[in-house]
């Protein structure tokens, strides 16, 4: 197979999915989201669209280059094209064909594009660097709109003194354009722990919302100030341990406050959450739940190293209502619910019931905001939820752990918690570790982390070759086969057994959070079923969209009108972000 060491960026032409009621935003009927990306060698273009759930078994498309048709039979093996020998400066449609009779609807890309195109960004002053960024219809047109953090030079650790500047979401069209700019205030701190940001669409109206922790002083897109203006609740050392906290929707069309309520779970007293300081009392998570099944709830957590609260909210006909709280502290056995949670969640409906659980690190919470399972494991950095075992049914939950005394990674069924296999305690703190198909040579996924040598079969926890890859970091769908490959820092590695191959190396740009090294985003939003990625440039002056023109032989629809992939792309942003994990196993 074909390598690229440079693949293409998309941004004025980025469609949304269109989605099924159960998975996210209603898209356009019909929306392909058709790209066309100048081939990296110049020697033709590679079109790409979107299979949708609601599109026949055999369904097949016809390609159209400048109205004219370059495809001799209707393309059925995969969502995609390679139209050699055309020019740059080629416009493309496709028109679905279903029992030979071709459709008189067309999508249509605006043109091809080169090997890099930026979304412009406006930096909200000296010293700001673009960090985590989500995306979502905001204005109900049928294309992504993104939305992006802006964190200030001063950024904080919870766990570090010192006042930062404050903390903007902008949200922009593709085209660069600002629709609204929210400041947060001095009254949020600054770092990965504070702001968990939320885009989805939560009222069913075909327009996303944007959920988030506010305070005193929080300026809206449209200019409202939440609570008050003049407030500065921060202490000698730069914490924010009085004053009031609230839960903030604001609007996708020009960011104005919906609606605010009182934040769930309150801090309280500070010491109850682990330390006196103010550390562990603001280490705050978020995510998006279809909780009954039908309508996405948000929901925002609070705690994770001792007690844990989680609390789920419904906005509908524009107010924010309270679902339930899981308060670990209030449990009967509390010692047995504390100290559970990770720097991040996940989204899954465990139980195969079509409601969504709260998977909290080594304890899952049901979707009537009971706790379903906790394993007496603990708190660690990194969690993965998916179908990683082909040949058991359900999901499973990996996670390396942070706890010196305990095991060091485990594999377990996210029904119950069961462990299935675990590697024995190193005596260390295991910080990173990843789930996921990345070798054809085994059956099923990997698992892998720091402190484990070797690569691990999922299903049985054996090592299956020595040789570890070299990133524990991201996963990413960019080649045309059905593993996944590695995504770590600015480039894109095929893992192998004798070493990894490079993929793509992006030019000019930057990873986030430190060693973490993520990007600002990585998701299925353009073309066929493979994902994208989105890192900042250098001087954060654009966000660079990069999306892969290898060819591939598998069809399958948008990777977003899944559920548990869709609602990932929502929680990704959340404290230490974790690539997204779909409900389904690798073909």
């Amino acid at each position: 197979m074909r390598r690229t060491t440079m693949s293409a960026l998309l941004a004025a032409v980025l469609v949304a999915s269109s989605v099924p009621a159960l998975a996210a935003e209603p898209a356009g009927p019909g929306d392909r989201g058709l790209v066309s990306i100048r081939s990296v060698r110049g020697d033709g273009n590679f079109v790409s669209w979107r299979l949708l759930g609601s599109d026949a078994a055999d369904v097949g498309f016809n390609v159209y280059r400048d109205g004219v048709k370059v495809n001799r039979a209707p393309v059925t093996s995969a969502t995609s094209y390679l139209d050699a020998g055309a020019p740059a400066t080629a416009s493309y449609s496709v028109r679905q064909v279903s029992g030979d009779v071709e459709s008189a609807a067309a999508t249509r890309s605006v043109g091809t594009l080169e090997t890099s195109r930026d979304v412009p960004i406006q930096s909200p002053g000296s010293g700001y660097v673009a960090n985590d960024a989500s995306v979502g219809d905001l204005d109900g047109d049928g294309e992504y709109e993104i939305v992006l953090k802006w964190d200030p030079a001063d950024a904080k650790d919870n766990s570090q003194a010192g006042r930062t500047g404050n903390v903007y979401l902008d949200a922009y069209k593709l085209s660069g354009t600002r629709l609204w700019r929210v400041d947060l205030g001095r009254n949020i701190r600054a770092g990965a722990h504070y702001t968990q940001f939320q885009v989805f669409d939560y009222d069913g109206d075909g327009r996303a919302e944007m959920a988030v922790k506010t305070a005193d002083g929080t300026r809206s897109g449209t200019g409202q100030v939440i609570g008050n203006a003049n407030a500065d609740h921060r202490n000698a050392d730069g914490y924010v341990l009085t004053g009031p906290e609230f839960l903030s929707v604001f609007r996708g069309t020009d960011g104005a406050v919906l609606d605010t309520e009182n934040y769930v779970p309150p801090r309280g007293n500070v010491s109850s959450w682990g330390d006196s300081y103010g550390n562990r009392v603001d280490r705050f998570l978020a995510a998006t739940a279809y909780l009954d099944g039908v309508r996405p709830s948000i929901v925002m957590a609070r705690g994770y190293y001792t007690r844990s609260v989680i609390s789920a909210w419904d906005f509908r006909g524009g107010q924010l209502t309270q679902r339930w709280t899981f308060d670990s502290a209030a449990q009967s056995n509390r010692a047995a619910w504390e100290g559970k949670g990770n720097h991040n969640l996940s989204i899954a409906d465990v139980d195969a019931d079509g409601r969504d659980e709260v998977v909290y690190g080594s304890m899952t919470i049901d979707d009537n905001g009971r706790g379903l399972w906790q394993n007496n494991t603990h708190h660690g950095d990194a969690l993965h939820v998916g179908d990683f075992i082909p040949s058991r049914p359900g999901l499973e939950v990996f996670k390396p752990s942070e706890w010196t005394t305990e095991v060091t990674h485990w594999m377990g069924d996210a029904r119950t918690g069961q462990i299935l296999w675990s590697a024995p305690s190193c005596g260390c703190d295991n910080g990173r570790g990843v789930a996921a198909d990345v070798w054809a040579g085994n059956p099923g996924a990997e698992a892998w982390s720091s402190s484990v040598a070797g690569l691990r079969s999922a299903t049985t926890g054996a090592q299956v070759s020595a040789r570890k890859p070299g990133s524990t970091n991201f996963v990413i769908w960019w080649d045309g086969d059905a593993q996944r490959e590695l995504l770590n820092g600015t480039t894109i590695d095929k893992y192998g057994p004798n070493g990894d191959t490079r993929l793509l190396t992006g030019s000019g740009v930057a990873s986030n959070n430190g060693t973490k090294s993520t990007p600002a985003l990585q998701a299925d939003i353009l073309g066929d079923w493979r994902e994208e990625v989105i890192w900042r440039t250098s001087d954060s002056r654009a966000l660079r969209i990069y999306s892969t023109t290898e060819p591939t032989t598998i069809r399958r629809p948008s990777l977003m009108e899944d559920r548990q992939y869709r609602e990932a792309v929502a929680w990704q942003n959340t404290a230490y972000n974790q690539p997204p994990h779909p409900s389904f196993a690798s073909p």
